[in-house]
C-alpha cells in the first residue's frame, strides 16, 4: 500500500481588479474558494447527502462512554459525608443527568454532575472505603427496607466502569481510549489463525492507522488502516488466550530477522502491561455468527482484486465454526490460486443467481468456454452445490442509501485518501461509488451498506482529516460580465460634462454585441433613489455603479443577487421577488441565492430574456421591492431623480408603490398613523432528533424588525443538520429553501462540534446534521419578554459598586424560571431562551464552562466568552456567599 499525500487539485485563482475602468465579475459562481465545502457544493449542486444514522459504525464510535442506564455510587447532596446509587439518565458530553435509586420516574430530582469534576464512584465504592449508604432524605421513608431494595434495583443492571470514573481515562469517550501507541492484535489476512501486535500510529475519529511491531517509519508503506470497530482486531493478548499463533504476516517476514522479530514482541507485551488499552474499547464489537458453508460451495462475490467485479468463487477451505476460505474461479491451464479469508458476515459474498436478480453484470470464470455463463449448467459441469440463501446475511437491506446520494469513501487503492463519493446505484446491500478527484478506471468501486470505509457528509472535515474534493470546479462554465466601479467611471481622461435637460438617458444598446435581442448594455443602480423598507440604504451606496453589458439574464442576475444581498432580510426580498411574473414576458428561470445569519436562501425566479423587456422588469422590481422605480434600471440618473423620491416617506411609498395600505385622514385633515400592534413572531419550526440551541444575535428591536416584523410569520424556516449537511425544505409560506450554509458568519464544523453531538442526548445538545451541520436557527426573544424580564431583574441578583453580584438565594437552589430571569439581565439577554429550552437550572449553570458552553450551544467563540463572564460572576458569588 503506498502512502503520502495527494497532491489536491489546483483550486481557480479569483478574479482580479483590473487597472481600467471596468472589473470583471464571475456570474455563476458566488467565489472561487481555494477551500472544499460540502455545504456549497451541495447546494450549488442540488446534491443530497446519504444520511448519517446510516454510517452505524460512526454511530457507534460518537457514543459516550456512559450510557444510559449505568449505575453509580454519588454523594448525597444534603449530606456530603454518605452516599447513594444513582441512574444515568442522559450524557451531555463530560456532564451526566442522574436520578437517585428509589425515584422511579419521578424526574423532580434530577441533577447534573460534571464527571470530570464532582465525586463519582463504581457500584461497590462504599462497601471498599467503609463509607455510609444512605438515601437522600426526601424518599428515606418511601421503603422500610433499603437493603432488600437496592438488591432488586441492582441486580442485571450495569455499573459505570471504574477506569472512566477514576484515573486518566475518566470522562473519555470509548473512540478516544485509542491513543497513538495503543497495542492491539491484527489477524492475518490470509490466515485466521494468526495474529501479531500492531500499534497505532493515527486514530482519525477511529480510522486507526495500525503499524506492526517490529516495523519502523522506514516502513510505513506496509501501514494498515482499520476502523477500530473490525473483527480483525482483538485486544494485545487475545490470542494466547484463545491458543492461536502469534507470527508476522508471511510477506512481512523478510523484513526483519526472526531475531529482532521475537524482541519486538516481547517489548510490545511490556509496553502493554505498563499502559493497557482499556477493554471499554472493545465493548461495541460484534461476536461473528456461526457459518455454514461446506468445503465446494459455490457462490457470488465482489473481486477484492477488481473492486468493480463480481465474480463466481468457491468455498476451498473452512478452517472453523467462523472463518472460510474462498478462490476465485479460474479454469485457464496455468491459473494461479486467488483466495480470501471470509465469515458469515463478510461484505461482497453473495448467493448463486444474486447478479441475475438484480440486474447486475457477473463476470465468467478465467477460461471458461462458451458465449454465454449460465449457473445451473456450470454448477452442473463441475458437479458442485451451490451455497444455499441461508448462509447469507441479508442482501436486500440497503441502509436508506439511494441513488445520487453523495458521502465520503475511502479510494481502495490508496487506503489513506478519502474521497468525495457519489452512489451510482444501489442493488440490494450493495453501493456503486463514483470516488471525485480520482483517475479512472480506479474512480469506482463496490462496496457494501455497512462497509467501515465510507462516512458521512462532513466527516473528514470534523476529524481534521484531508478530503480528496472533485476535480472539476461545481461551475464548469464561467461567464463574465463588467462592472463599472462608481469611482472610476469618471476617469480624468474623460472629464464630467454638464446634466442635460432630461435627468434620465436611456443608454443604447451595443451594436457590436452578438445575438443583440438577447444581450443588454448596462443596468444602473442609481444610489441617490429611495431604497425602500426592504434594502439596507449603506449596502445599496456600496454597489458598483453600472451592471453590463452582457446576456440579459446573466445580467439581471448578477444584479438582482447584489439587490438581495443588500437587503435587511434576503429570505423577504427572495420571497418578494418568486412572486414576481407577467404573461407577457419571455422568462427564463434562474436560482438565485443569499446568505444571512448563517443561513442560506434559495429560490427559482423568472427572469426576462428580451432586451427591450428589461425597462418593465426593473420598474416592476422595483414596485414589488416599495423602492423608488428609478432605483435601478437602464436609465442613470445623473441629477434629481423625476419621481421626486428623495422627499417621499417610507409610508407614502408604501401606499403609492407597494401593497397600498389605506391610510385613515385624521380629524384635523392630516393622515392618522396606524396604531402598532405588536405582532407574535412565530417560532422556528425544528426537527426534533435532537434537542437544539437556537440562537438570534438580532436584537428583539433591530431597526428593520419595524418594517419586517411580519418577516418570521411568512418565513417559518425549517432546520436541520447533517453535520454534517441538511437538505433544502421549502417553507409553507414562500417556497424559500433553507439550506445549511458555511458562510455568513457561521463557524466551521469541528468533531466535537459537528458530530459527537449528533449521537449525544444531552440538554444541550444541537439539532441534526452532518452536518449535517452542523448550523443555527434564529429565534430571538420579543420586546414583550425583554421588557417583563427588565422588570424583574433585580429579584434575587444586585451589583455592587465594583461589578460584582450579590445573590439574595443560594444559585444551587434557582429554577429553571429564576436562571432565565438572570440570563435576561445580562448582556447575553438573547441566549436566555436557550437555557429555558433545555431546562438547565442553578445546579446545571454552575457546572457550564467555556468548552461545555461553545461544544454544548453550539456557540461562537464571542458570545461563548460573554456568557462564561456572567457564569462566573455568578460561581463568583457563590463561592463568597453559599460556599461555607
Amino acid at each position: 500500500m503506498q502512502t503520502g499525500t495527494r497532491e489536491q487539485p489546483l483550486a481557480l485563482a479569483a478574479a482580479q481588479p483590473t487597472n481600467g475602468k471596468e472589473e470583471e465579475v464571475n456570474t455563476d459562481a458566488e467565489s472561487m474558494e481555494e477551500e472544499f465545502i460540502w455545504e456549497e457544493y451541495m447546494e450549488e449542486t442540488g446534491a443530497d447527502a446519504a444520511p448519517h444514522t446510516t454510517f452505524r459504525h460512526v454511530e457507534i464510535s460518537l457514543q459516550s462512554s456512559f450510557q444510559p442506564g449505568m449505575k453509580l455510587e454519588v454523594a448525597n447532596k444534603s449530606n456530603p459525608e454518605t452516599y447513594w446509587v444513582a441512574t444515568i439518565i442522559t450524557t451531555c458530553g463530560q456532564l451526566l443527568l442522574l436520578r437517585y435509586s428509589g425515584y422511579g420516574d419521578d424526574r423532580k430530582a434530577d441533577f447534573w454532575c460534571d464527571v470530570m469534576t464532582a465525586e463519582l464512584h463504581p457500584v461497590g465504592w462504599c462497601a471498599q472505603n467503609d463509607k455510609t449508604l444512605m438515601p437522600p432524605e426526601a424518599i428515606r421513608e418511601k421503603h422500610s427496607d433499603w437493603t432488600e431494595f437496592l438488591i432488586q434495583d441492582l441486580t442485571g443492571s450495569r455499573t459505570a466502569p471504574a477506569n472512566l470514573l477514576e484515573g486518566p481515562l475518566r470522562g473519555k469517550n470509548t473512540v478516544d481510549l485509542v491513543v497513538a501507541g495503543s497495542l492491539l492484535e491484527l489477524q492475518d489476512l490470509c490466515d485466521p489463525l494468526l495474529y501479531w501486535p500492531v500499534r497505532v500510529v493515527q486514530n482519525i475519529g477511529g480510522r486507526l492507522r495500525l503499524r506492526h511491531v517490529g516495523l519502523t517509519e522506514d516502513h510505513r508503506a506496509q501501514d494498515t488502516w482499520l476502523f477500530y470497530l473490525d473483527v480483525r482486531l482483538r485486544p494485545l493478548g487475545w490470542a494466547l488466550e484463545n491458543s492461536l499463533t502469534l507470527e508476522p504476516p508471511a510477506e512481512l517476514r523478510p523484513l526483519r530477522s526472526d531475531s529482532d522479530w521475537q524482541q519486538a514482541l516481547r517489548d510490545a507485551r511490556l509496553a502493554a502491561q505498563e499502559d493497557p488499552l482499556p477493554l471499554e474499547v472493545f465493548k461495541d464489537h460484534v461476536d461473528l455468527p456461526r457459518h455454514s458453508f461446506r468445503t465446494g460451495m459455490k457462490l457470488e462475490m465482489v473481486s477484492p482484486w477488481k473492486p468493480l467485479q463480481i465474480c463466481p468463487v468457491s468455498v476451498t477451505k473452512v478452517y472453523n465454526e467462523l472463518y472460510f476460505q474462498v478462490t476465485l474461479d479460474d479454469l485457464s491451464a496455468d491459473a494461479e490460486p486467488r483466495s480470501v479469508v471470509c465469515h458469515a458476515n463478510s461484505p461482497g459474498i453473495l448467493p448463486v443467481q444474486w447478479c441475475l436478480k438484480n440486474g447486475v453484470v457477473l463476470e465468467k470464470p478465467l477460461g471458461f468456454e462458451g458465449q454465454d455463463f449460465d449457473w445451473a449448467d456450470y454448477l452442473k459441469q463441475t458437479g458442485t452445490e451451490a451455497a444455499p440463501d441461508t448462509c447469507f446475511p441479508d442482501t436486500w437491506q440497503t441502509g436508506s442509501f439511494a441513488k445520487d446520494m453523495w458521502l465520503e469513501a475511502v479510494n481502495p487503492g490508496r487506503p489513506e485518501e478519502v474521497c468525495v463519493a457519489q452512489i451510482c446505484q444501489v442493488r440490494g446491500r450493495l453501493l456503486w461509488l463514483r470516488l471525485e478527484g480520482v483517475l479512472k478506471p480506479l474512480s469506482e468501486c463496490i462496496v457494501d451498506v455497512e462497509s467501515m470505509d465510507i462516512f458521512p457528509v462532513g466527516w473528514c472535515e470534523a476529524n481534521a482529516y484531508p478530503l480528496t474534493p472533485p476535480a472539476k470546479p461545481v461551475c464548469q462554465k464561467q461567464k463574465k460580465i463588467a462592472v463599472v466601479q462608481p469611482e472610476k467611471q469618471l476617469a480624468p481622461s474623460q472629464p464630467a460634462k454638464t446634466a442635460p435637460v432630461n435627468p434620465c438617458q436611456p443608454v443604447s444598446m451595443d451594436p457590436g454585441s452578438a445575438n443583440g435581442r438577447y444581450c443588454c448594455s448596462k443596468i444602473f443602480i442609481n444610489h441617490r433613489c429611495f431604497s425602500g423598507p426592504y434594502l439596507n440604504k449603506g449596502r445599496i451606496a456600496e454597489l458598483p455603479q453600472a451592471v453590463g453589458p452582457g446576456k440579459c439574464t446573466l445580467v439581471l442576475k448578477e444584479l438582482l443577487s447584489m439587490l438581495i444581498n443588500a437587503a435587511y432580510k434576503p429570505g423577504r426580498v427572495l420571497k418578494e421577488l418568486q412572486e414576481l411574473e407577467d404573461q407577457s414576458w419571455e422568462c427564463q428561470e434562474e436560482t438565485l441565492k443569499a446568505k444571512y445569519k448563517g443561513k442560506s436562501y434559495r429560490s427559482t425566479i423568472r427572469i426576462v430574456r428580451l432586451a427591450e423587456q428589461i425597462p418593465d422588469f426593473c420598474r416592476k422590481v422595483c414596485v414589488k421591492l416599495q423602492c423608488c422605480p428609478n432605483l435601478f434600471g437602464p436609465a442613470l440618473i445623473t441629477d434629481k431623480c423625476p419621481e421626486n423620491c428623495s422627499v417621499q416617506t417610507k409610508t407614502k411609498y408604501t401606499y403609492y408603490y407597494g401593497k397600498k395600505r389605506k391610510l385613515p385622514k385624521a380629524a384635523g385633515g392630516e393622515e392618522a398613523k396606524p396604531a402598532r400592534r405588536r405582532r407574535k413572531r412565530k417560532a422556528i419550526f425544528v426537527q426534533k432528533k435532537r434537542r437544539s440551541s437556537n440562537v438570534d444575535y438580532t436584537p428583539a428591536s433591530s431597526p428593520q424588525d419595524s418594517d419586517e416584523a411580519e418577516d418570521d410569520e411568512d418565513l417559518a424556516l425549517q432546520s436541520s443538520s447533517e453535520g454534517t449537511s441538511s437538505e433544502p425544505r421549502e417553507t409553507d409560506a414562500s417556497s424559500v429553501e433553507v439550506t445549511s450554509s458555511s458562510g455568513g458568519g457561521s463557524h466551521r464544523p469541528r468533531r466535537a462540534v459537528t458530530l459527537r453531538r449528533t449521537f449525544s442526548a444531552g440538554p444541550f445538545t444541537a439539532v441534526h446534521e452532518t452536518l449535517e451541520g452542523r448550523r443555527r436557527s434564529t429565534r430571538s426573544l420579543s420586546a414583550y419578554n425583554q421588557n417583563k424580564y427588565q422588570q424583574e431583574k433585580e429579584q434575587h441578583v444586585k451589583v455592587e459598586g465594583d461589578g460584582q453580584l450579590v445573590l439574595d438565594r443560594n444559585p444551587l437552589e434557582w429554577s429553571v424560571d429564576e436562571v432565565v430571569q438572570f440570563i435576561n439581565s445580562t448582556d447575553c439577554a438573547s441566549l436566555a431562551n436557550i437555557f429555558r429550552e433545555q431546562d438547565i437550572d442553578g445546579q446545571a449553570l454552575l457546572l457550564l464552562t467555556l468548552p461545555t458552553v461553545q461544544e454544548c450551544m453550539d456557540l461562537k467563540l464571542g458570545p461563548a466568552i460573554k456568557l462564561c463572564h456572567q457564569i462566573e460572576r455568578v460561581k463568583v458569588a457563590f463561592y463568597k456567599q453559599f460556599a461555607n
